[in-house]
């Protein structure tokens, strides 16, 4: 059995990883999906890696798996978790001395998101929420279950330059064929120009672990 620690992006809400954790019990394994302090207006990036922290209660040897945003906070979480392996899922891949805030300038985000929506016929500017760029792959009544949670992310986490170095543990990058967010071939120059990798690719939008969590689930044991 693995115990893999389940890191969300922004909005912080365990929620987002619940079909993976029932899939993995299915399986064997165990999934602890931690809530991250994204509603607070003074957390900062050490308060989100001791919330991940906090919500292994106690187990080590763990697996660690950050989202989007969680790739700023799982790899840190790293160490004090003894962790086995890490995990990058449509992540944001921090530099060290980097911030949040600094990223989408340093990756060119803004250049990737927009060349990928008019390559495939999109309007950014009548997608305004990002739901369509986020949720549209997601089974209807599963992006329903969200949209009624409420959504807060605070900006405290971007203030904060990443410190350290990369983790010594293996460390896997998934990315998505279909991520309207972080397109595919974003990721994977992010992925060769900061951790000399190529990721693991599968199908499913930026969301998969809401829009397929069996074939993420999939990956993450195999």
């Amino acid at each position: 059995m693995t115990a893999f620690v389940l890191v969300p992006g922004a909005g912080g809400a365990a929620f987002y990883w619940h079909l993976v954790v029932r899939e993995l019990e299915r399986r064997g394994h165990e999934g602890i999906a931690v809530d991250l302090p994204s509603g607070d207006p003074d957390a900062r990036l050490a308060d989100y890696v001791d919330a991940v922290v906090a919500g292994a209660d106690g187990r080590t040897g763990v697996v660690l798996v950050g989202s989007s945003l969680g790739g700023f906070s799982a790899p840190l979480a790293c160490r004090p978790l003894q962790a086995v392996g890490l995990v990058l899922v449509n992540a944001m891949i921090p530099t060290p001395g980097e911030t949040g805030g600094q990223w989408w300038e340093n990756t060119g985000f803004e250049a990737a998101i927009s060349g990928a929506a008019e390559r495939d016929g999109r309007d950014l500017a009548a997608d305004p929420d990002q739901r369509e760029t986020m949720f549209h792959d997601v089974p209807p009544e599963v992006a329903q279950a969200v949209f009624e949670r409420p959504f807060e992310q605070e900006d405290g986490i971007f203030a904060d330059a990443w410190p350290g170095t990369w983790p010594d543990v293996p460390t896997r990058v998934v990315a998505t064929r279909d991520d309207r967010f972080f397109p595919v071939e974003f990721q994977r120059r992010i992925a060769r120009e900061r951790l000399g990798t190529d990721p693991e690719e599968m199908a499913g939008g930026h969301l998969v672990a809401l829009s397929r969590p069996v074939e993420l689930v999939d990956l993450l044991i195999g």
